[in-house]
């Protein structure tokens, strides 16, 4: 009985350790795994710390990226922006400053006559456009002699470009030569010195256009025949002079059944052009047509039929302005006028010294300003041409205030 309970007391106390152990294995297997299941946990976690950093590295990248390119974008479009404004202004926009308050200065042949007024207002609107001084003066009459002076008295002050309109080329070009030897630019409007040192001529319209035109307009006034003459202003006058010619030339090849019977020289005096136009209709009493070959000659000679009560007998043309115009061409006296944008040739011999002074070559097709589209440049003659001749008639007339 003793040794009985000894061994079930044995078997219990080896049960009870079997039990301890197996609880301590189970324990330690738990411990383990939990500590397996920490471990896992934390690789996950920093898997995802690290994946969660990467993708923000790369999200920043990406943001970096695009910022860059953004950035380089708006810096593109800012550039092309730039560059576009600066074409614009380039291509007939808003006209481009001169780099310094420059001097141009410029000698008509005539001060005081709605012609050479008009060049002065265009000059003096380019000078605000452009930034540069505007200087103009000219004889009180067509003397050679006094333009001359006027003109060593703008090199005295020594202005940066010199422009004149030549009553007589030939005298004029010892002026011209004396200006550039004194660094001056010089350069003619309206009316060319070919035979000097000019650098540069502002034509107001092609000689060929002018000269035709006013033969064509006389031709259609008369029925293409009949006898007709030419009062004209300066007998020196470089631009008169290529004009005549040119007519000549025109109506012998066109109009064999009309005939220029005399040309005449009043001088820039209409009041002479009047009178010299009332002696050759006395003179040849079959006159069917006269031409006014400048601004004070045009409407002299329509004065002068108008005067004599031959309107609708006698037909004129001439080169005048709008305004000393607008009456004859109203009342018959005048058919036709063939002119130009006058205060755009003062404009533009304001641009061309301009170009001068800073020693800027001109293009073939310059980009003048937004109201001068048709000037063009001839590098061989160093023309630069207004554009085409103007005809004005009792239709249009009244749209110019010149």
């Amino acid at each position: 009985m003793t040794r009985t309970r000894k061994i079930s007391a044995i078997i219990a106390i080896g049960l009870a350790a079997s039990l301890a152990l197996a609880g301590c294995t189970k324990k330690n297997e738990d411990t383990a795994s939990a500590g397996a299941g920490t471990t896992a946990a934390s690789d996950t976690a920093a898997a995802s710390d690290t994946a969660a950093a990467s993708d923000t590295a790369a999200a920043s990248d990406t943001a970096a990226a695009s910022d860059t390119a953004a950035a380089s974008d708006t810096a593109a479009a800012s550039d092309t922006a730039a560059a576009s404004d600066t074409a614009g202004s380039a291509a007939g926009g808003a006209p481009v400053k001169a780099s310094k308050n420059f001097k141009i200065a410029f000698v008509p042949k005539l001060q005081g006559i709605p012609y050479f007024e008009a060049m002065n207002a265009g000059g003096e609107k380019a000078a605000k456009d452009l930034g540069v001084q505007w200087l103009y003066q000219g004889p009180t009459t067509a003397d050679a002699a006094q333009q001359a002076q006027i003109a060593r008295s703008f090199i005295q002050q020594k202005v940066d470009a010199l422009f004149v309109a030549p009553n007589d080329p030939n005298s004029m070009a010892p002026v011209l030569k004396q200006a550039d030897a004194a660094g001056i630019k010089v350069g003619t409007s309206d009316t060319d010195a070919p035979d000097s040192v000019r650098q540069i001529f502002v034509e107001q319209a092609s000689t060929e256009g002018i000269g035709t035109a006013l033969t064509e307009q006389l031709m259609k006034a008369m029925g293409g025949k009949g006898k007709y003459a030419i009062v004209s202003c300066g007998e020196t006058a470089e631009n008169l002079n290529s004009w005549i010619k040119v007519q000549k030339q025109v109506a012998a090849d066109k109009y064999p059944d009309a005939e220029l019977v005399d040309v005449v020289y009043a001088g820039e005096d209409q009041g002479k052009a009047t009178s010299m136009a009332t002696d050759l209709m006395n003179a040849h009493p079959d006159l069917t047509g006269l031409v006014g070959e400048c601004t004070s000659s045009a409407p002299g000679v329509a004065q002068a039929v108008k005067d004599a009560g031959k309107i609708g007998t006698v037909f004129t043309v001439g080169l005048g302005t709008p305004l000393s115009m607008a009456p004859y061409l109203k009342d018959g006296s005048s058919s036709a006028s063939i002119l130009w944008d006058v205060q755009g040739l003062g404009y533009l011999t304001v641009w061309a010294g301009v170009q001068l002074a800073e020693g800027t070559e001109i293009a073939a097709k310059p980009q003048v300003s937004a109201d001068l589209k048709d000037v063009s440049y001839d590098a061989a003659s160093k023309t630069l041409l207004l554009g085409p001749p103007l005809v004005l008639t009792k239709d249009n007339v009244g749209d110019f205030n010149y």
